[in-house]
């Protein structure tokens, strides 16, 4: 690896890759709203589903696809839209059903297979993700230290595997609060508005995402 990675910048990549994980954002949010909602197997689901996703978007960085992205108003709106409309029908979805509290545990729950799958689609047509790995990995990059492609896949692990780790310890630190929330009666009758609002309100931050070009 010293051959491919420019070792002086290392610690600083990990430490700001660290802040930027760490820090709350749409899919930090998503992964503790499935938690709280349906525990923590489910947020555990959620979370290999989003790193599926953004391993996506590593390779796309690495690969130049991002950059086609950017480059394309359309193409950036095509993907921003997809994102936000499908966040949007999973949040009025959650709104709409008829959970009666009793069943909320053990009725409408949906397979770990399925929360996989929508925490990959989720992840996949979330444009800033892919914003994130087209600026921050290249500024670490070091051309003379061999192939820019292999550097920014390794780099680009690196922060899916800190994302891992950080976004499994929100998933499991919701799950518990949440088996606490679905013992509440009050919770019960109004955990679908929660969910579904935030859910919606994830979908408008993502329409509202612009890719800021010179």
């Amino acid at each position: 690896m010293d051959s491919l990675l420019p070792i002086t910048n290392l610690p600083l990549f990990l430490a700001a890759a660290l802040v930027l994980v760490v820090t709350p954002g749409p899919a930090v949010l998503y992964i503790v709203t499935r938690s709280v909602d349906q525990g923590r197997k489910a947020g555990l689901a959620s979370v290999l589903g989003v790193e599926v996703g953004n391993l996506f978007h590593v390779l796309g960085a690495a690969l130049g696809i991002s950059a086609v992205l950017l480059s394309s108003a359309l193409a950036f709106d095509v993907v921003k839209y997809l994102g936000a409309a499908y966040l949007i029908y999973l949040g009025i979805r959650k709104l709409t059903s008829r959970d009666e509290p009793g069943d909320v545990q053990f009725g409408e729950q949906k397979s770990l297979r399925r929360i996989f799958s929508q925490a990959v689609i989720v992840a996949i047509l979330n444009p800033k993700t892919a914003l994130f790995f087209f600026a921050f990995l290249p500024q670490f990059v070091d051309p003379s230290r061999g192939s820019v492609t292999l550097q920014m896949v390794i780099l680009g692990l690196i922060v899916v595997t800190i994302a891992i780790i950080s976004d499994s310890l929100y998933a499991l630190a919701a799950g518990t609060a949440g088996q606490w929330l679905r013992g509440s009666l009050r919770y019960l009758r109004f955990q679908r508005y929660f969910t579904g609002t935030v859910y919606i309100g994830l979908g408008i931050t993502a329409a509202l995402t612009s890719a800021n070009r010179k």
